[in-house]
């Protein structure tokens, strides 16, 4: 069994660049989280010196996996938010931002630079295919030629390095992250700052830290060419990084997928309580999986019960599943079959509402 001390003794012999004390002496080592064959923190600094720290980064990885027995590590390098003062913040508080401060609900900060709306794609439970929703309509909305960046926020579980054929971990320049670019979609994911078979032994507050980098610290767009839409797939439930994602950046709506059976439509309805909570807009239900196997007609039901829209239904298609395989939405792969045209539709309503 690997102790936590083995694991201390490997990351203070890694010296902090400025003030030449190990990692954990430092305090760089936040979240520090060691089980038996496991190992993982979170390495915040200055919001200027991510460039200077990131081989820092690379040899505190590079070290937690010589230890014998070792078998998954992750390490997260975010940096600093200077928080705003109180007169300032009250300042750039949308009417929404207001709203929400009265109902007591979260007071998210300032939107992505350059990225003109953020759409939530949410479940109430896993296995209903959000993540494969979240991707081909992300492929669907840039088939309407719109600039789409999609961000895996599905932290404990990330799919899209996967399902968009993404590999390799992103470059920083001038303190920024670089997201990858695949299928004319830009894309980040927590699956990119680690290995592939990594498991995340992290607690809340190191989840909301990674989101926290990878939805302000990426450049999804310019000011030349800002972003229309940022696609964000996030986990299943209602938990920290929700929470964290609605504190982090105002949003534009959120859609939730669902397959038609009364259990997952139950998780559902918890999922639209969430986002009536906190004062996002529920742009409406997607009913995924639909047929003869797990029926159909439970989420257009269920739309109708909460006074939201029904944005369409997906089939039960092998072809979506080894698409997703392959590292190519379907939408992309087969633009002129049923499944494609289904989320075609979908992205026509989503874009219609949102006015891209």
């Amino acid at each position: 069994m690997i102790t936590r001390a083995t694991v201390i003794a490997a990351l203070d012999a890694i010296r902090d660049p400025k003030s030449g004390q190990g990692l954990v002496a430092a305090g760089l080592a936040q979240g520090l989280t060691v089980t038996e064959d496991r190992a993982g923190f979170v390495m915040e600094v200055p919001a200027g010196d991510t460039a200077l720290y990131a081989p820092v980064r690379d040899a505190a990885e590079a070290a937690l996996k010589a230890i014998p027995g070792m078998a998954r590590v992750s390490v997260v390098l975010t940096a600093e938010t200077a928080p705003a003062t109180k007169p300032a913040r009250t300042a750039a508080l949308s009417p929404q931002a207001v709203e929400q401060t009265r109902a007591g609900a979260p007071v998210p900060t300032d939107r992505p630079a350059h990225v003109r709306r953020v759409l939530a794609v949410a479940s109430g439970k896993g296995g209903v295919g959000k993540s494969t929703v979240a991707a081909n309509l992300a492929a669907a909305l840039t088939a309407r030629g719109l600039s789409v960046g999609v961000l895996d926020a599905d932290v404990y579980g990330p799919s899209m390095p996967t399902m968009l054929g993404v590999s390799g971990k992103p470059e920083y320049r001038d303190g920024m992250i670089e997201p990858h670019t695949a299928h004319s979609l830009k894309v980040m994911s927590v699956g990119l700052l680690t290995g592939a078979n990594d498991a995340m032994v992290w607690r809340g507050p190191m989840a909301s830290q990674a989101i926290t980098q990878m939805l302000t610290q990426t450049r999804w767009g310019t000011e030349a060419a800002p972003l229309d839409i940022l696609v964000v797939d996030l986990p299943p439930g209602t938990g920290d990084v929700q929470l964290t994602l609605i504190q982090k950046t105002p949003l534009d709506g959120a859609v939730i997928v669902s397959t038609p059976q009364e259990v997952a439509l139950a998780d559902a309805r918890r999922a639209h309580a969430l986002f009536q909570k906190v004062k996002v807009p529920t742009l409406g239900l997607i009913e995924n999986m639909s047929g003869d196997v797990f029926g159909r007609g439970g989420a257009e039901a269920e739309a109708a019960r909460l006074g939201v829209s029904f944005l369409g239904d997906l089939p039960l298609d092998a072809a979506l599943r080894e698409a997703g395989d392959a590292g190519t939405p379907l939408v992309s792969a087969d633009r002129d079959g049923d499944t494609a045209r289904r989320f075609a539709e979908v992205a026509a309503r989503v874009a219609d509402v949102l006015g891209i």
